[in-house]
């Protein structure tokens, strides 16, 4: 695709720093630069080699030095967005980068929208959409692993799947219209014969792609915990112990925590966002109410769950009705205050935490925390969803995509098991197809693609 315009931004963050950089794309980037820049080497950038820089200055239409720069000139194809690039690195902060930037769009180019050059990277073949949603997530990165899972979407691991896929598909497709177009051809047995047994592996392994979707979402935002309890059985402090820090306000006084605290915990590369909750229980404070609400609506959203009990209260009324409230979810039932005598006995474990995860800690101590980590962290790499750096759903759209598609499959092996006709078979076997497709941006409606660029920033 062939954009007429010139487009330019600030690509650094804004704020004071040793370098910022200016970035031009469009097929009169580097006529229009030249226009402002004067090499120290008297060379018009016209002249210029790709793929090097030169040093020099921005000079204004009056003639006035705006700054000394270098300026990295990249031609098409051979760039980021597949047209001719200019990148003029400035000295840091707001002043000299926006006087350029004024320059620029002065001597012809436009200011860019939010992500549009990676828009233009898109629609110019560059790269495919889940390769733009893994940009987004590099920037947004908040572990090790969860830059891993991004920058392996970024190669392509899932790309390449999923056009392994597609590729497997069109090859049962044309034997289909084949058959159609040319029944005096047909063999002696049904031609599903011939397709049944792959179709079902294929399905089987779309299967298996689906189950790393909510480990690959985790990792990559972070996975949602809520800390709750009834008041003062040590939430707060279960939330300091984690973090190693006192985030949270910590007294013996009922109702300390009026609203949910937030921070995230690291454990092994895996983000956790962590919910401190209000303690849940009836009361007549206004404010405190409200923070009850809201902790009722953590547990509904969280991915997780910590349970916290008082164990040498034991179990009481108030704890059995948040058990109630928790039910459904993954849930970690973690026995606090285990520095003193244990009131709850084996019997209530077996009645009311329904076989799940009981870790013992002493917020207090600092003790049993290593155990309720790797017990966090489980609940993310559980059996066959483990996540390595191969392709990995990480986002709903993605994920609603690929369910779409094993459904259509699901219907095509239905049809051969009843015996249907060929030709019923194609048009699944097409939306199978297409479905696929949409996970890495073929025939995908324009205002999905423009609400997605638009969480970029200017000069992305």
């Amino acid at each position: 695709m062939l954009f007429e315009d010139t487009i330019a931004a600030i690509s650094t963050p804004i704020g004071v720093g040793g370098i910022g950089i200016i970035r031009v794309s469009g097929k009169e980037a580097i006529s229009i630069v030249n226009k402002i820049f004067r090499a120290a080497n008297k060379k018009s950038l016209m002249e210029v080699d790709s793929h090097t820089i030169t040093y020099g200055h921005i000079i204004s239409q009056s003639g006035k030095v705006l700054d000394e720069v270098l300026v990295m000139l990249m031609k098409a194809p051979k760039t980021f967005t597949r047209e001719d690039v200019i990148e003029i690195n400035c000295h840091g902060g707001p002043i000299p980068l926006n006087a350029v930037l004024m320059e620029v769009i002065n001597a012809g180019a436009r200011l860019a929208d939010s992500g549009e050059f990676t828009k233009r990277a898109f629609l110019n073949g560059r790269i495919d959409l889940s390769q733009v949603e893994a940009i987004m997530d590099i920037i947004e990165a908040k572990t090790e692993l969860s830059l891993s899972q991004a920058i392996g979407q970024l190669e392509g691991n899932l790309s390449k799947k999923i056009k392994a896929y597609q590729d497997a598909l069109i090859q049962i497709i044309a034997r289909i219209e084949v058959s159609i177009d040319y029944p005096e051809y047909d063999q002696d047995e049904p031609i599903t014969n011939d397709f049944e047994e792959e179709l079902r592996t294929l399905n089987n392994e779309l299967g298996e792609l689906l189950k790393t979707a909510d480990t690959g979402k985790m990792i990559r935002e972070g996975v949602k915990t809520a800390i709750v309890g009834r008041p003062n059985v040590g939430k707060s402090s279960l939330l300091n112990a984690l973090l190693e820090e006192n985030k949270a306000i910590v007294t013996d006084i009922p109702g300390t925590t009026r609203d949910v605290v937030e921070a995230y915990l690291n454990i092994d590369g895996i983000p956790y966002q962590l919910l401190d909750t209000a303690g849940i229980r009836e009361t007549e404070d206004v404010v405190e109410q409200i923070g009850v609400e809201r902790s009722k609506s953590s547990i509904e959203e969280a991915d997780l769950v910590l349970m916290l009990i008082d164990s040498h209260a034991g179990l009481l009324d108030k704890d059995q009705e948040i058990l109630s409230k928790v039910k459904g979810k993954h849930v970690i039932y973690v026995l606090n205050k285990s520095d003193l005598e244990s009131n709850i006995t084996q019997e209530m474990l077996d009645e009311y935490f329904n076989n799940g995860k009981v870790i013992r800690i002493s917020a207090k101590e600092q003790s049993g925390l290593i155990e309720l980590k790797q017990a966090m962290k489980q609940v993310v790499m559980k059996g066959e969803a483990q996540v390595k750096n191969e392709a990995t759903i990480s986002n709903q759209r993605q994920k609603q995509a690929l369910i779409n598609a094993i459904k259509s499959l699901e219907k095509v092996i239905e049809a051969i098991e009843m015996g249907l006709p060929e030709d019923c078979l194609a048009i699944d076997l097409h939306d199978a197809f297409g479905h696929l497709g949409m996970i890495v941006g073929e025939s995908i409606k324009e205002e999905i693609i423009n609400q997605l660029f638009s969480r970029f920033c200017l000069g992305k």
